[in-house]
């Protein structure tokens, strides 16, 4: 695959296809959802090999080192060797989804939940949608 001396983060994280645009991964720098050694990073900041990145979308939040530089954007099983993603098994929305989520099932033909019937669904997801202690607000 063709490798590059110098990289913009934007276009490497939307190379390694963490995000499915470049101007998706261009207004995640911008918004501080890209950060190196806690420091936010902007979109023109040039990777270097072993830097680790935090990066967040959403509720996921990953962690990634640089393995290789990438300039275009390929599938997934190639982008994969060029970067190592160090976000704890516990983090992922895989496991979140598998272990903590509440199931929440209403018979079909029920309709609208009612203003109980709303709490007690709130109760039961309280907590879960919140970011884990120790993470800072962004």
């Amino acid at each position: 695959m063709p490798e590059k001396e110098k990289l913009r983060i934007d276009k490497y994280l939307w190379a390694i296809r963490i995000f499915k645009t470049r101007t998706l991964a261009t207004e995640a720098c911008k918004a501080g959802r890209v950060k190196l050694n806690g420091q936010n990073v902007k979109a023109s900041h040039e990777v270097k090999l072993g830097e680790t990145y935090n990066v967040s979308k959403g509720l996921e939040r990953k962690i990634l080192t640089v393995t290789g530089l990438l300039e275009n954007r390929v599938d997934a099983k190639t982008a994969v060797n060029f970067y190592a993603d160090l976000t704890p098994v516990e983090q992922t929305p895989a496991f979140k989804s598998m272990f903590h989520s509440p199931v929440l099932r209403r018979d079909r033909g029920t309709g609208r939940p009612t203003k109980r019937d709303r709490r007690e669904i709130d109760d039961l997801q309280e907590g879960y949608f919140e970011k884990p202690q120790g993470e800072e607000e962004e």
